[in-house]
């Protein structure tokens, strides 16, 4: 099993939404960074990912979901009238993937960036080092568990 970490703005997309989605499930669309498509290839069944609040007031690990669906081509950069739409990703040869995330958890303690900026356990993530600025990226089950304990 492996760990990510999940970047929403919440007023897009929050762990609220998510919660209340059908069967509280939904495709994590949208991701135009190649990097970031090569870590949704990575994704398997079972991972655990943090659903993180980003660009917002309050900065924060919101929550923890887990993939249950493997990557796919996300259709939403077929739709022209999408606002993920790239003309040039084709059906036959799709440049952008996507996968299904569930809801597990809402922290009742949502972990700040300046908590987690603030904890030695943490120095080494890729969330905190300048210029990581991807909306998918792995952690360390350290890091996952760390956060998690933060937010108890």
């Amino acid at each position: 099993m492996k760990y990510w970490l999940l970047k929403s703005e919440p007023g897009v997309f929050s762990i609220d939404d998510l919660s209340k989605s059908k069967n509280q499930t939904t495709y994590w669309e949208g991701v135009r960074n190649y990097q970031a498509r090569n870590y949704l290839r990575e994704m398997k069944i079972g991972d655990k990912a943090i659903f993180y609040h980003n660009n917002c007031a309050s900065i924060c690990a919101a929550g923890i979901c887990e993939i249950v669906k493997e990557n796919y081509p996300d259709f939403t950069a077929f739709d022209p009238d999408d606002i993920h739409y790239d003309p040039k990703s084709r059906k036959e040869s799709p440049t952008w993937l996507m996968v299904d995330v569930k809801y597990l958890k809402k922290f009742n303690n949502p972990v700040t960036l300046s908590g987690m900026k603030e904890n030695k356990r943490l120095q080494k993530m890729r969330l905190l080092q300048t210029g990581n600025r991807l909306s998918v990226m792995p952690i360390a089950k350290e890091e996952f568990e760390e956060i998690v304990r933060m937010s108890l």
